[in-house]
């Protein structure tokens, strides 16, 4: 991002990403010293409310008496005004549109006006204009895909993700001073994601538990009802969303699109394609590919560690003081649970594990595996695994246990028989490895051995 202060060009870049996921903390922080304008969107405001909040900001950043426009090609005009005496000094400034869905509403002028703004002067200026939003698809679609007038205009696409949890170990040490245990921060993870602002809410002195207790279940906590505010304030006309976001909590392999929509009861059309498409690059689902199957057969999977959170334990849960969350987590259906989302962090953290297996350079793609039982054979399905270009399948059996994992006599069979049926159903004639993921690793003895190859550990999530 820094480049772009340094071209001899005018620039424009799109940021997007998740909701709460620091967009605007990372844009003003690189650009502190360079931001000449800035406008926020305002929420649910017709044209003219956004007009007003352009013209208040413009007018409180200059002494010159502007005549109010009323309509936006008159606005940029304006702008420009504004911007020319501050180019002449030679330094590159920013104008920042932040929450750019909100300001270019539906039948809003404010598109055509800043591709005209661009194309007729700002693209030949010493200037970086910065569109930032949380509907990622509005902005895939509106702008970095536009057939008008922004068409191929934005020289710089950023896609901000959330933390990992290497990226969250570190906010922790650098922005808290706080050195949790890898487990204790893969405990609030699973909770929270990698989400900053979720995360800024974690108190130093705290377990793990007490912060997600403190978080997520006390009346006052910043967790307690994020979920209602979340998707409204991302889509338009959300119900849809929010359906298929609960539908895919209830299965936590994923669902095919006839699934989802029998479970959510939303229309078979291009409005719920569009709302899986906005989800996925909004990063709340994922879409992978069933091994074997073709490509428009495709999973989706929630993966928003909020969400799940809050659909599983926090929407029907009274709070009932500080043991809430504690008596919680002894359940079996918590530990259940914990699996699952540790499962989730896996598919999350591909490059770690190709790093820890050895095999980064290697082509690879994320698939799962599904085969309905019949009269003659047993069903399969495996909810993660990986085919590397290099003719191996690692088939990954994922467990989150806070010991080294011990194998008993019945379930290495159990392992065995997935491995051999796996590769008398799906026909495959790549070398096929049975690999484990633990928290802290494998206690080895005679029912383990030579059956899974290799044991990867919670550390090896951690690496960069």
């Amino acid at each position: 991002m820094n480049t772009v202060l340094e071209s001899n060009k005018g620039e424009m870049i799109a940021v997007i990403g998740r909701r709460r996921v620091g967009k605007t903390f990372l844009i003003r922080r690189v650009y502190k010293d360079s931001i000449l304008f800035e406008l926020v969107g305002v929420q649910h405001g017709s044209e003219e409310e956004q007009m007003e909040a352009f013209f208040s900001e413009l007018t409180r950043l200059t002494d010159e008496k502007f005549e109010e426009p009323d309509n936006w090609l008159k606005g940029f005009f304006l702008l420009r005004k504004y911007l020319e005496p501050h180019l002449k000094k030679g330094k590159k400034v920013v104008l920042f549109f932040d929450e750019l869905p909100w300001l270019a509403r539906p039948e809003s002028s404010f598109l055509r006006a800043l591709g005209h703004f661009w194309n007729s002067w700002a693209s030949q200026q010493n200037i970086v204009v910065v569109l930032c939003g949380s509907a990622s698809s509005w902005i895939i679609q509106k702008v970095i895909n536009d057939k008008g007038g922004l068409h191929n205009r934005v020289t710089k696409y950023i896609h901000l993700k959330p933390f990992t949890l290497a990226e969250t170990e570190e906010y922790f040490q650098r922005e808290k001073k706080a050195k949790f245990t890898r487990y204790q921060i893969t405990q609030m993870y699973m909770a929270f994601g990698g989400i900053p602002l979720y995360l800024e809410a974690v108190e130093r002195g705290k377990s793990a538990i007490q912060n997600i207790n403190d978080i997520c279940f006390s009346e006052t906590g910043l967790l307690k009802n994020e979920f209602n505010r979340l998707y409204p304030a991302l889509f338009e006309h959300a119900d849809h969303h929010i359906a298929v976001i609960r539908a895919l909590a209830k299965k936590h392999s994923g669902m095919n699109r006839t699934e989802i929509i029998k479970t959510a009861k939303v229309p078979n059309g291009s409005s719920t394609s569009r709302v899986l498409e906005e989800l996925e690059q909004s990063d709340f689902i994922m879409a992978y590919h069933p091994f074997g199957k073709k490509k428009k057969d495709k999973i989706y999977r929630l993966t928003d560690e909020y969400s799940l959170f809050y659909l599983r334990f926090i929407e029907d849960t009274t709070y009932e003081g500080d043991g809430t969350f504690m008596q919680l987590s002894q359940l079996q259906e918590f530990k259940i649970w914990c699996g699952y989302a540790y499962e989730n962090i896996c598919m999350k953290h591909v490059p770690q594990i190709k790093k820890a297996l050895g095999v980064s350079g290697v082509y690879t793609t994320t698939y799962s595996y599904y085969k309905k039982a019949t009269a003659d054979e047993k069903g399969l399905q495996i909810d993660m695994l990986l085919e590397r270009a290099d003719r191996v399948i690692n088939l990954f059996e994922v467990k989150f246990y806070n010991t080294e994992f011990v194998f008993t006599k019945a379930y290495a069979a159990k392992v065995q028989e997935r491995l051999h049926l796996f590769m008398r159903l799906s026909k495959t004639r790549n070398y096929t490895l049975m690999t484990m993921i633990t928290t802290f690793g494998l206690k080895h003895n005679m029912h383990s051995l030579g059956l899974v190859d290799p044991v990867l550990v919670l550390d090896d999530l951690f690496t960069a």
